[in-house]
């Protein structure tokens, strides 16, 4: 699923092809990812984009008026930039049309979980697509330390809550906990001042790193590679493999759906985290699907 880097990289690649364009026609192949009706999906037609914020992991193009379009790319949806007339192709889920090319949106999985709304009003964007989390990079040390508190979680679970922190998902949570050097089933409530000041060092650091290296990786055109497995990261999707800070085997956890990675040397003092030890602990905090994991929708 993209997370914040990718999501704020998409959004300044949408700033330069979109922004300050009249959006023609939306095309719906995949009518499943059409989440609302009210305003009509026609709305925005002949509109031109004023602008683009992140809200969350959702993308949400403003058309004035207090009229805005939301995009939730869940696990597998991702934007592509084509020439104008474009067809949606196998995968294609909608394609906006503008006089300068056309945005296509895919979803390679089967189960079709990306998804578009039209919605009237900021107090109803808010409303229905702001989860309500602290931006990551906006507070300071002792405000994230207040909200990392607020409730008792896993640090895993509490990184990826979109109720308490915004935009971070499954890949970067695991960065920014091996960077961390902090067990991802620690408790908040176990973290002293400076184990919570070095957790939002390494929030910042993972975030604001892997945010230039993508904007880097696209510079002035459109990504097309946006993906949660990359080899240059130290641990996530590297089971089995050396972890990229230490060169010690990184070890997983898995719970239903989900896999968490990290390394025994870096994060829990060389101890193996046992699946079948921590399923207790884990069926109070841990989610069973990705949606949970991750963002859910309204």
């Amino acid at each position: 699923m993209p997370e914040l880097p990718d999501v704020v990289v998409y959004l300044e690649a949408l700033e330069r092809h979109v922004v300050g364009h009249t959006l023609d026609k939306v095309r719906v192949s995949g009518i499943s990812a059409l989440k609302s009706f009210d305003p009509p999906l026609g709305a925005i037609e002949g509109r031109v984009v004023a602008g683009t914020r992140r809200l969350g992991k959702r993308l949400v193009f403003d058309f004035g008026d207090d009229l805005f379009c939301v995009i939730h790319l869940m696990v597998s949806g991702r934007l592509h930039w084509r020439d104008r007339g474009a067809k949606a192709g196998r995968n294609g889920l909608a394609v906006f049309d503008f006089a300068t090319g056309s945005l296509v949106l895919t979803e390679a999985s089967k189960k079709k979980r990306a998804s578009i709304w039209v919605v009237a009003g900021s107090d109803q964007l808010a409303a229905d697509h702001d989860r309500g989390g602290a931006e990551p990079l906006e507070v300071d040390a002792t405000t994230f330390a207040e909200v990392l508190r607020a409730r008792n979680r896993t640090l895993k679970r509490a990184l990826t809550d979109p109720t308490i922190f915004s935009g971070i998902g499954n890949a970067y949570s695991d960065e920014i906990l091996v960077r961390a050097g902090l067990s991802p089933v620690r408790r908040t409530g176990q973290l002293d001042d400076a184990e919570a000041a070095r957790l939002h060092g390494a929030v910042v650091a993972t975030l604001e790193e892997w945010t230039d290296r993508l904007r880097a990786e696209v510079g002035e055109g459109f990504p097309s590679k946006v993906t949660a497995f990359r080899p240059e990261m130290a641990v996530h999707g590297r089971h089995g493999e050396p972890c990229g800070l230490c060169g010690t085997t990184v070890q997983r956890i898995v719970y239903a759906s989900n896999e968490v990675n990290y390394c025994p040397a870096c994060q829990t003092e060389g101890r193996i985290l046992a699946d079948r030890s921590l399923s207790r602990l884990l069926k109070d905090d841990w989610p069973t699907t990705i949606e949970d994991l991750e963002d859910r929708g309204p």
